[in-house]
């Protein structure tokens, strides 16, 4: 098997593990909140939530039945041998993937309305490239993007006037006015730049961060915090019914430098079935998995 196909097999294989089993940090979390709740039909959601988890793997099915439009993020070295094919490869892998997991056909191609059956189309699967200079290795982090938890995703420009207060108001106007629709308890991605599309892009990066680690600035991790309690204080629960313990696994800020008269905000949301897995490879696609430890393709 020559190195192209070998990474195919490994993609489509991924893949498959992305769809079927949730990543450790959001078992642990989603773990969390279940000890905390207290009300009953809360506690019983969570309950259908972890039959479902043990279910996907004892029946080798999706966590859910909308899988999403595929989207990979890349961190590729200048010297990985296969960065001149990297999309075309993610092309075949996202169709093999889709008769083979299988991945239910979510990709519509705009104005003409159609779906393409295959997962793949316009700019779809959706492919982000950060390159490394001097590394021979790739960072690929695999994400499905399901209809529930895109639809409350927001951004816009303020005045900087409106300081933080008016980011972290943007923010819990959008989940509760928007987030029973992607499916609680949520992860959240808050991006802070200066327009629409840097902000919208931080906020993404944001969502798919490991929950647990922080910002590197102490203030914006502050934010974090305070932002998890406010949020996690609302009342809302899983399914956005009542509930105790919150409906917030984890808020993630990234940030950039803006402009002096602008300040932009944008918030992504991910489901409580966050499907995200992180793999690494070497030059030879010798592999580690950063978020499923123990797993092997």
């Amino acid at each position: 098997m020559n190195l192209e196909q070998k990474f195919i097999d490994l993609t489509v294989k991924f893949i498959d593990l992305v769809a079927k089993v949730l990543p450790d940090d959001v078992v642990s979390a989603l773990s969390d909140l279940k000890s905390k709740e207290t009300e009953p039909m809360a506690k019983a959601i969570y309950e259908s939530m972890f039959e479902n988890m043990e279910k996907a793997v004892s029946m080798n099915r999706p966590i859910c039945q909308d899988t999403g439009v595929l989207q990979f993020f890349l961190k590729v070295g200048t010297k990985f041998p296969l960065i001149d094919k990297l999309a075309d490869m993610l092309l075949e892998a996202t169709k093999i993937a889709t008769n083979s997991v299988p991945l239910r056909h979510n990709a519509v191609e705009t104005f003409i309305e159609k779906n393409t059956g295959t997962n793949t189309g316009k700019n779809v699967p959706y492919i982000e490239y950060e390159i490394v200079p001097n590394s021979d290795k790739l960072e690929m982090i695999v994400y499905m993007a399901g209809g529930g938890c895109v639809l409350p995703g927001r951004s816009m420009v303020m005045m900087p006037s409106a300081g933080y207060e008016g980011i972290a108001d943007f923010v819990a106007d959008t989940l509760v006015n928007w987030g029973i629709n992607a499916c609680p308890p949520l992860v959240v991605g808050v991006g802070i730049g200066t327009c629409v599309a840097s902000a919208a892009k931080l906020a993404k990066k944001a969502s798919l961060r490991p929950l647990g680690t922080k910002n590197e600035n102490v203030q914006a991790q502050i934010m974090e915090q305070q932002l998890l309690k406010a949020l996690n204080g609302i009342g809302l629960g899983p399914q956005g019914i009542p509930g105790k313990a919150g409906c917030v696994l984890g808020v993630n800020i990234e940030n950039m430098a803006r402009h002096p008269s602008a300040m932009g905000a944008a918030v992504s949301f991910g489901c409580w079935a966050h499907r995200r897995g992180t793999i690494v490879l070497d030059a030879n696609l010798n592999y580690e998995i950063l978020d499923h430890k123990g797993t092997v393709l």
